[in-house]
């Protein structure tokens, strides 16, 4: 699968992959951004794909329901439910502890509308499981998904979100004015 969705990606979509999501560390979370179209998961699953590296994500519920929710579960999803106040960090903090090796890639605005802020729920993971951020665009301006070397957060949250809004600057998603 990895060359036909290197050749689907590259050739036939016209994509350029600059980097590679990292063999090592063996675990952190991949944010991804902007997420502005449903389209961003195909490409974000040709990209991941075409590199070889299993990146798992998080769904509302009724993805995973039938009849495609087996295809979700085995491209590497997991239903969350958005509907009831549960602690979704800790219950993510605790799959990142459980195993080997494992990353998890979010949205950090958590939705495809616009926001005028990101959720934090991806910096507390990452700071709950003490892994890394590696940050992804999708820049259908450029054609182009970029990939971060892993970022080791600090105490200083402020000065590491303005990393992260760095790295994402001048990049348009499939529908700029919502990012």
């Amino acid at each position: 699968m990895k060359y036909i969705s290197r050749f689907i990606l590259l050739r036939l979509l016209g994509w350029k992959i600059e980097n590679s999501f990292p063999t090592t560390p063996k675990k952190y979370v991949v944010i991804a951004a902007p997420h502005t179209s449903w389209v961003d998961f195909p490409v974000a699953i040709l990209t991941r794909m075409s590199l070889g590296v299993m990146v798992h994500f998080i769904g509302k519920g009724s993805l995973f329901k039938p009849p495609f929710g087996f295809f979700f579960r085995k491209l590497g999803g997991t239903p969350v439910d958005r509907s009831q106040s549960n602690n979704l960090v800790d219950a993510v903090v605790q799959i990142f502890n459980r195993k080997e090796e494992f990353r998890l890639g979010l949205s950090p605005e958590g939705t495809r509308k616009k926001v005028e802020k990101w959720k934090t729920g991806f910096y507390y993971i990452a700071k709950g499981a003490n892994v890394p951020i590696v940050m992804a665009t999708l820049d259908f301006g450029n054609k182009r998904v970029k990939i971060s070397d892993p970022y080791y957060i600090t105490d200083n949250k402020e000065k590491d979100f303005e990393v992260f809004y760095d790295f994402f600057k001048n990049i348009k998603g499939k529908n700029p004015e919502l990012f």
